[in-house]
This record gives structure tokens, sequence and C-alpha cells, in this order.
């Protein structure tokens, strides 16, 4: 992480702090803007990686297999509308076209995605996406999360989450195999 930003983020913080109405020098608060500055760069370290070259990093030849499926795959991510966390669980299907992936990859191109400021929809779409472009054109995606930013204010419903999924190729033209999709990854 580089210092010069970090410190320069922090500033930010520290301002912020002040702003509200809180003393940046109390004892308790002293190192908080250095924290939340190296939490922020970590929590948004995806706008540094390219999530094509991590998929193509790890792609090998493969003939049969119908469907692969990676369900479950944790992710945490940033509200660009109030920077506040969202998280939840992404699931992946395809249907191999001569090739399959390293079943790491699919969770490091959710979390590169995902650590980026987003919403819930557009990380779905971008998953699925980049899937359907570098390694099939039979994908399917499923995005279960929580938005703090709904629980913590506004409408404040703890117990709300969003469901949001893409498909393309034979999951969109058959109903079955989206069923099928589905229920495997009850």
């Amino acid at each position: 992480m580089d210092p010069k930003l970090v410190e320069q983020i922090a500033e930010h913080y520290r301002a912020i702090i002040q702003l509200i109405g809180e003393d940046p020098e109390r004892e308790g608060l002293v190192k908080t803007p250095v924290r939340a500055a190296k939490a922020l760069l970590e929590n948004t370290r995806g706008y540094d990686e390219d999530p094509a070259g991590i998929l193509r990093a790890a792609m090998f030849e493969h003939e049969g297999s119908e469907i692969v499926i990676v369900k479950d795959i944790e992710f945490y991510s940033l509200c660009e509308h109030h920077l506040l966390p969202f998280f939840g669980r992404v699931s992946i299907g395809y249907i191999p076209e001569g090739k399959i992936v390293g079943l790491s990859k699919l969770g490091r191109i959710v979390d590169s995605f995902s650590r980026q400021f987003q919403v819930q929809e557009r990380l779905t779409a971008e998953i699925c996406d980049l899937l359907c472009s570098e390694l099939s054109q039979d994908v399917i995606v499923t995005c279960e999360a929580q938005h703090m930013c709904m629980k913590m204010r506004g409408v404040e419903k703890q117990g709300a989450t969003t469901v949001t999924m893409q498909y393309r190729g034979q999951f969109e033209q058959d109903p079955a195999l989206r069923a099928e999709f589905l229920a495997l990854c009850k």
C-alpha cells in the first residue's frame, strides 16, 4: 500500500471526523483515519486488478461436463450510493465449450468485481458478461446479498435480502436448465 496515498486519504477522514463534531485527536480516534484509509484501499483493491487476466491465467482444455457449478462464493462490497457494505454469496454455472477454468479463479473474479464501489445488479452482470466473453456462451450467475444501506439507514429493514440473476446462452433459452441450476444451488 502506498504510504503517501494512505496519508492523503487519512487527512480526509480526519476532516470528516472533525466536521461531524468529534475530536480526531481523541484517544480512541487518533489512529482511526489511517486505519480507515487502509480499509478503504483494501476494500477497493478491485480497481487495480484485471478480472479477464485472472480468468485467462488458469484455463484448461476439457471435453465433457454438462454443467460446472461453483456455489456460495462469499463476497464483500461497498454500495456506490452510500459507501456502506453489502455482502453475500455468488453462485456461478457454465457449460464448458472445450475449456474449463481453475475453480479458484471464479472466486478471484468475484472478489475483483466486488472490491469496487458497486451495485449488486451490475456486479452480477459483470461476472456473467466476463465469463460469457472469455469462457463459455452458456453462463448463469446468481447473487444473494444483504445491504447495510437498507439495514442501518433509510427503511431499516433488517431481514431484507436482495437476489439478482443474469444468464446467457442455453440458460436463457432453456427454463429447465435454469431450474436445474437453481435446484443444485439450494
